[in-house]
């Protein structure tokens, strides 16, 4: 049976919801991302891409291309929201799907040629679907891989739709740049440039011993992608393994104070992350990055695993204070991972945890209900507001 992968990819995602969602902006360069000096783009809309604006570029370089461009702080609530109803129409077609992220995921079509007479079908009913449903755009690839399939969904954006058929794969791969390959970034391709290899047909016609030399035992898996050669599998929702939040700061935090409120912010956020999920963590680590862009991490695993934002809270406390600080920080963050179901571990006699809970359990309904901003802790309020 002839293996099928779809990849299907939402066009500028964050920013077409944007559009979509404020008619004023159709037709405009959209920016979304952080807006702080050190912010960066997580999504630019076609028409802000026309300026050579990117995701990960500098907030700064981004606004220097396209002054004229409307830039939007990330709702990801909302993205998220829209990435389940997506989510709900794949599961239609397929049960297995392999997210990759809000905005693209694999399925396994594989067997469905009773159902439709060409995978490409399943496609165009998947886009069909999101458009009418959604009024948002995806571009989609069909291959007899992922690698194949992924490739093939950013050959003809945005709304696009390209199929590699079976045989067709060493024509469709052979001028296309060598950075297309999964696991070649810059200094791996300027590696290869040196041998004046520039293409993937190129790379795979070379010696496999030449190649060792400059990019090392990783020739072998790149040679076959580089060929078409790719049996990984869909594997449907893989297990979450840490849940955390960070934050870059416009400027620099040193006063005590300022640094313990944004911990006990992330402990709020991510205890609350992990009772949605049903999850609870061990494992706590804190972040923190330097002025001088020196990074420090420091972790504790806990002798039982917890989702309560006091535990979190305070044990990231002890965590900062055990690093050395002569010097503004930059970047935060708290990360919960050794990750199990939420029930596992009980602390026997412990009434208090069980007040906690029973707390968390209220609070957590509320914001469940009315927005995560409902219900907050005193201490994260800013008086000024």
């Amino acid at each position: 049976m002839q293996r099928y992968i779809i990849h299907v990819d939402m066009d500028a995602f964050y920013a077409s919801i944007e559009q979509r969602d404020n008619p004023q902006l159709l037709g405009m360069p959209v920016i979304v991302g952080g807006l702080s000096n050190r912010g960066v783009v997580a999504t630019a809309s076609y028409e802000a891409r026309k300026f050579g604006v990117h995701s990960a570029m500098s907030m700064v370089e981004a606004r220097r291309r396209c002054p004229q461009a409307v830039c939007i702080t990330p709702d990801h609530r909302k993205y998220s929201f829209v990435s389940a109803q997506i989510r709900n129409i794949l599961d239609r077609y397929s049960p297995l799907v392999e997210p990759l992220s809000l905005d693209e995921a694999f399925l396994d079509v594989t067997g469905m040629d009773g159902l439709y007479a060409d995978p490409a079908d399943i496609a165009r009913s998947i886009k069909a679907d999101i458009k009418e449903q959604l009024q948002l755009t995806a571009s989609a690839g069909v291959a007899v891989n992922k690698f194949l399939a992924k490739l093939a969904s950013d050959l003809q954006k945005p709304d696009g739709l390209y199929v590699i058929r079976p045989g067709e794969e060493a024509k469709v791969l052979a001028g296309l740049p060598i950075r297309r390959l999964w696991g070649v970034g810059e200094v791996t391709a300027a590696s290869i440039a040196k041998l004046g290899i520039r293409t993937i047909g190129q790379f795979a016609a070379t010696d496999p011993k030449l190649l060792e030399g400059y990019i090392g035992r990783a020739v072998f898996d790149l040679q076959q992608l580089a060929r078409g050669i790719d049996d990984r599998p869909v594997v449907p929702d893989q297990q979450v393994k840490s849940i955390g939040n960070e934050e870059t700061f416009e400027e620099d935090l040193y006063q005590w104070e300022e640094i313990e409120k944004q911990l006990l912010l992330f402990a709020d956020k991510v205890g609350w992350r992990l009772r949605k999920l049903n999850l609870s963590g061990r494992t706590v680590t804190v972040k923190v990055r330097f002025a001088s862009f020196r990074t420090v991490t420091r972790s504790r695993t806990l002798d039982e695993a917890t989702s309560l934002d006091g535990v979190l809270y305070h044990t990231a406390k002890e965590l900062y204070k055990s690093i050395p600080a002569n010097e503004g920080i930059r970047l935060l963050g708290l990360t919960v991972s050794n990750l199990q179901p939420a029930g596992q571990s009980i602390a026997l006699f412990d009434s208090g945890q069980e007040k906690q809970e029973v707390l968390h359990k209220v609070v957590d309904g509320l914001k469940a209900r009315f927005g995560s901003a409902a219900v907050t802790k005193g201490r994260l309020i800013d008086p000024h507001k």
